[in-house]
């Protein structure tokens, strides 16, 4: 893609399977990369008197990339929004990522960050989450398959750009701007 094609905003509708033809990668379909990249929605009920500990780890993360701005870097993450809200007398979480690799490499990576990190995911307050996903990145990746919503459209302001294209830009326009300061 040019990119010109970058600058003008698009949308896609997405079939109720997720894909437009089925390829399969390692765990299962391979979802297209659309106007927004990739990413997932995942809906599933948490543990019951798990949404303080939930909302906890909301700040454990927020501390995490307050001491190390980098600690996501590997997931190539653009947004990432958690939601808590009750279905009847159920109360369910919700995680909607927005990244550039595929699913399948983003839920290995991720697996591999936390273990690394020390941090463990927040997963582990969600019904039926698999216990030894950090020696099981297929129960893991499963896990998030089997909760994912699909979406059926997405839309992008600038369609295909990657967050390294973003920062390279802003990079630009940074240093475009301290040279026109040093001019005057």
């Amino acid at each position: 893609m040019s990119a010109e094609n970058h600058l003008q905003p698009a949308a896609l509708a997405i079939p109720k399977e997720g894909y437009f033809e089925r390829v399969d990668g390692p765990y299962g379909p391979a979802f297209p990369k659309t106007p927004a990249n990739y990413g997932f929605s995942l809906l599933a009920k948490i543990i019951p008197g798990r949404e303080d500990v939930i909302r906890a780890h909301g700040k454990t993360i927020e501390a995490a990339i307050r001491d190390n701005p980098t600690l996501l870097a590997p997931l190539k993450l653009h947004f990432l929004r958690w939601l808590l809200f009750p279905i009847g007398d159920d109360t369910y979480f919700m995680y909607q990522g927005i990244f550039d690799t595929d699913f399948d490499k983003y839920t290995e990576d991720a697996v591999e960050l936390f273990k690394l990190s020390g941090v463990d995911t927040v997963f582990e307050n969600l019904q039926d989450f698999p216990p030894d996903w950090k020696t099981n990145p297929a129960a893991f990746v499963r896990y998030a398959r089997e909760h994912q919503i699909p979406s059926f459209l997405e839309y992008g302001e600038y369609p295909y750009v990657s967050g390294d294209e973003i920062k390279k830009a802003l990079r630009l326009k940074a240093s475009l701007s301290d040279a026109l300061d040093q001019l005057q």
